[in-house]
């Protein structure tokens, strides 16, 4: 081999070598950080279903398993109904079969879960090398409109409560309808009541959610609030303007608040061009392109088959990629800071993750893409959970 060679050689073990020690580098930032998650939906996907996510889950996005792969420390499980109950009692009731459910599986794994009511417990629960889990009530509609069942909650370990899900209710109006149905509305806002709500949770060291309400239930909420506020799973409107993203002025209150927002995963959230045409596919286009199957075929399953192929197909042309979530992170840090972002990814309660996302095994993939674009191991711990642990101590 010529010299001209063996330089070449050199030169790719040269390169070898850096690209390994940056691996490195980023594996252990990644495993120093003390990694939270905001939301996860695991519980009413899978929890309620009786499935036991200690073991793997290939068809959903969690389990205890890639949980441990991915780092991840602290986990605030969603208690989610809709507004339409499940129990024959009611939503309130769902909230708790829910936190029962949870409550059942922890027992049965005390080594490797646990459930924490205070700040201290989340401390102790780390240093155990426990999966650390918290409750975040996903929908003020489940507390009833009664002060008293929202102290019960908390009473069971409600440690925030999100003051809307896409439904309005009696004391609060949703992003949802605030955009998209406001000629429907009553109010819009926090009536009286709802500000009542916020100060009992103020009260009761639960953390007040603002993710998927209304731009006027927001601020008035933020008003209200004496305490750092959470949004446990949005992103950012200008990169993706849809009624579930945070605007501008939004951003530079919750900073001014104290308080964090977690990035939220879901494709359509990250991408414009992903919700675009997810629009684009809808009802009246599949009707269109079934009957033309249908026409050729005869067949209607075969019509509805060749729809679900080609409309993932399309999907995936669009799908927004691990770099897009970071550009979330990276706008709100250059707004405000790096004390005001962090991780809401949203899993198993989103229909599409981006390319490099797709599981809670995932999360290094996060930590390499800020180690790439220049993020001090400071700034990458505070984004990965300090900041959210910040929000928690001062509440709780």
């Amino acid at each position: 081999m010529n010299r001209s060679g063996l330089k070449t050689i050199g030169l790719l073990w040269l390169l070898l070598g850096s690209l390994s020690a940056m691996a490195q580098r980023e594996a252990r930032i990644h495993d120093k950080a003390i990694l939270v998650d905001g939301h996860n939906d695991v519980t009413s996907a899978s929890i309620v279903q009786g499935r036991d996510i200690t073991e793997p889950q290939p068809d959903r996005h969690t389990d205890l398993i890639r949980w441990k792969k991915g780092g991840l420390d602290v986990q605030f499980f969603s208690i989610f109904t809709g507004p339409v109950a499940h129990n024959p009692k009611g939503v309130y009731a769902d909230a708790n079969d829910q936190i029962d459910s949870l409550e059942a599986l922890i027992r049965r794994h005390p080594q490797q879960m646990m459930l924490a009511q205070s700040y201290r417990d989340i401390q102790k629960g780390i240093k155990q090398k426990k999966l650390v889990g918290l409750i975040g009530v996903e929908g003020g509609h489940m507390i009833e409109h009664d002060l008293g069942k929202l102290e019960a909650l908390q009473k069971r370990g409600m440690r925030y409560l999100t003051l809307t899900w896409n439904n309005s209710h009696s004391w609060a109006t949703s992003a949802m309808d605030e955009t998209l149905h406001a000629d429907t509305l009553t109010h819009k806002g926090l009536t009286d009541f709802g500000r009542s709500v916020v100060k009992k949770l103020n009260e009761l060291g639960v953390l007040v959610d603002l993710s998927h309400t209304g731009e006027q239930t927001f601020y008035d909420a933020i008003a209200t609030s004496t305490r750092p506020v959470i949004l446990s799973h949005s992103s950012v409107y200008a990169l993706c303007p849809v009624f579930r993203n945070v605007k501008d002025e939004q951003i530079k209150a919750v900073a001014k608040n104290g308080g964090v927002i977690c990035i939220n995963f879901y494709s359509g959230f990250i991408s414009k061009k992903f919700d675009d045409r997810l629009t684009a596919l809808n009802t009246a286009a599949e009707q269109r392109f079934t009957d033309s199957v249908f026409k050729s075929t005869g067949d209607a399953q075969q019509a509805r088959k060749q729809w679900q192929a080609y409309q993932k197909q399309e999907m995936e042309k669009v799908r927004p990629s691990l770099s897009d979530v970071v550009d979330h992170i990276d706008y709100i840090v250059k707004m405000v800071g790096d004390d005001y972002v962090g991780i809401g990814a949203d899993f198993d309660g989103i229909g599409s993750v981006p390319v490099g996302l797709e599981d809670v095994s995932a999360y290094p993939h996060i930590t390499a893409e800020l180690v790439k674009r220049g993020y001090t191991k400071k700034s990458i711990r505070k984004i990965l959970g300090g900041n959210v642990l910040r929000v928690v101590k001062a509440s709780f």
